[in-house]
């Protein structure tokens, strides 16, 4: 079927109404404002600049612990405390070693640790917030609409082409199909998030990978009402030790926000060695740990959600420009993930290429000639300073936490450089071991690991806790999640890992069902709260995750 796309022009087109996209925006508006006031030619417009957003409404998506450090936003919009939606003021920074029974707090909290003149947020209505000044300043801001493929354009890229509505579940056209927008820019500023699936094709097809692949984690967060004087409002505490092996990593958080509100969590590396380690689960059984069973006794599960997080640092950032495009934010590897900071750094970058953009639009031109000054202003910014020192940091704890922390102690020492630089990594996927013999034969006789239920109080199963996290997406419409061969799903990877993709995802998408004298994967895409974890950590890499339709996924109210 040829489809007849509208077109339409602007001079920049951002991909994301995250943090980095909408401090792009709103700083790239406020310098056209100061231009066009001076008198200066040639005359720019805000209205030129488009941005896109797949959720909803802006923030729907939008899920971080979340502790802000708000330097950047202090540069973008100097008065934010008379008017940001800013929870609580951090109070107290601890740090928790957890045994299966016992809670020891660190007599001295590590500087890692330290959140002393940062807030706790929820980053859902600081994106809202900042998506309202963006709107003001006259920026077209569109929700609901995914960028689903790139126009490509010589050595670079000219835009975007947005999802087609009204597909049904068998590809054909409904009653109220309405064909994606063909949306061109002079430039295009990618900012999707954690594994954008237009970042991905980009990278691959320009071969724009950098000495590492990009590492990641997943973060598993709830949201919880409790009982008063449980926590105090900007309590903030990070936790290490059980559940969590030492042949793993990850820990936990306890975030004390205000109206007895709090935001727990774990985050996991992914590239742990059983592909029947389930990450939900162990945030689950996380919180029967008695000091945080307790802070939860007599509370209420409000909220649900879980993300992915680019770990990998400066070694593994891609290259960030080429004719008429820009990375910035989560697809750009914009985190600090010693500190599990990313909200300034993305904001930051945002900001950056907005200058960069900028200066092209005056001059006339977008080229990659022009827009390689994008990176050197990274190089002389605080980003290149806070990545630089922890750029072997997470490679250190490829295999397990107690190498990990004899390395960051020698970074400590020498400035980030360690014993080897740079440390090198390998793709998380790259780390499961294949299933024993013995292991396939109980499984092919029905002896598969028995899944979390939970107790419907303190804990709960995947489906419980996605029903908390809003996610809708309408089931007449084709899967966003594109298994490309469904026969190694029931042959070759049952048999090999288990079918990881039943443990790994935390919105319960993926199952085995029975199909005949064998099985087949069923996938439940209505239920997924696009982590990409799938995409991350598939051990063949034949999931790929694309846009749903526009609106689709979850809800992140308040998270």
């Amino acid at each position: 079927m040829t489809v007849q796309r509208e077109q339409l022009e602007a001079d920049v087109l951002i991909v994301g109404a995250g943090p980095a996209g909408l401090s792009c925006a709103l700083h790239l508006a406020n310098l056209i404002k100061a231009h066009n006031a001076s008198g200066t030619k040639p005359e720019l417009s805000a209205e030129n600049i488009y941005v896109l957003e797949k959720g909803r409404e802006v923030g729907a998506h939008q899920l971080s612990g979340a502790i802000m450090n708000p330097k950047a936003l202090a540069e973008l919009v100097p008065d934010f405390e008379k008017t940001a939606p800013l929870d609580t003021p951090v109070t107290d920074s601890a740090a928790l070693l957890f045994t299966k029974g016992s809670a020891f707090r660190v007599p001295i909290t590590p500087p890692p640790f330290v959140n002393t003149g940062n807030y706790v947020v929820s980053l859902n209505k600081i994106t809202k917030w900042l998506g309202g000044l963006v709107e003001a300043a006259g920026i077209n801001l569109f929700t609901q609409f995914g960028g689903r493929d790139l126009i490509y354009e010589g050595d670079g890229i000219a835009g975007v082409i947005t999802e087609d509505k009204g597909i049904d579940k068998h590809g054909k056209p409904k009653d109220n199909f309405t064909p994606g927008y063909e949306l061109r820019a002079k430039v295009t500023v990618l900012a999707e998030g954690t594994r954008g699936s237009l970042t991905k094709q980009l990278v691959e097809k320009k071969k724009l990978d950098n000495l590492n692949p990009q590492s990641y984690g997943i973060g598993i967060k709830e949201l919880w009402d409790i009982q008063p004087g449980k926590v105090t409002p900007g309590y903030v505490a990070h936790t290490l030790g059980w559940p969590v092996s030492t042949d793993m990593y990850g820990g936990g958080w306890i975030y004390g926000l205000s109206n007895n509100r709090l935001s727990i969590g774990l985050v996991l590396a992914l590239e742990y060695a059983d592909p029947e380690f389930d990450p939900h689960a162990a945030f689950q059984k996380w919180k029967t740990h008695p000091h945080v069973a307790k802070i939860l006794q007599g509370g209420k599960l409000v909220r649900y959600g879980a993300k992915s997080l680019p770990y990998g640092g400066w070694y593994a950032m891609p290259k960030n420009y080429l004719d008429g495009g820009l990375i910035v934010g989560d697809s750009g590897s914009f985190l600090d993930s010693q500190r599990l900071k990313g909200i300034h750094l993305a904001m930051k970058s945002g900001m950056l290429a907005a200058e960069t953009i900028f200066d092209a639009l005056k001059a006339g031109d977008t080229s990659a000639k022009t827009l390689s000054a994008f990176p050197k202003k990274i190089e002389q910014s605080y980003i290149k300073k806070e990545l630089w020192q922890v750029r072997n940091f997470h490679q250190s704890f490829q295999h397990g936490m107690l190498g990990g922390f004899f390395h960051t102690a020698l970074q400590q020492i020498t400035g980030g450089r360690g014993v080897i630089d740079p440390m090198r990594a390998h793709a998380g996927y790259t780390h499961y071991k294949k299933l024993s013999p013995e292991k396939v034969r109980e499984e092919a006789a029905g002896h598969k690991p028995e899944r979390f239920k939970g107790d419907g109080v303190l804990t709960f199963d995947r489906l419980t806790d996605v029903y908390h996290s809003g996610t809708r997406h309408d089931d007449d419409q084709p899967s966003h999640l594109l298994v490309r061969d469904l026969n190694v799903c029931a042959t070759k990877c049952v048999v090999e890992y288990g079918n990881p993709c039943q443990y790994f995802c935390p919105a319960a998408v993926y199952e085995m069902a029975k199909d005949g004298e064998g099985q087949k994967l069923r996938i439940n895409f209505a239920n997924c709260v696009h982590c990409k974890t799938c995409d991350i950590a598939d051990p063949y890499q034949i999931i790929d995750w694309v846009v749903p339709e526009g609106g689709g996924g979850p809800n992140y109210e308040g998270m």
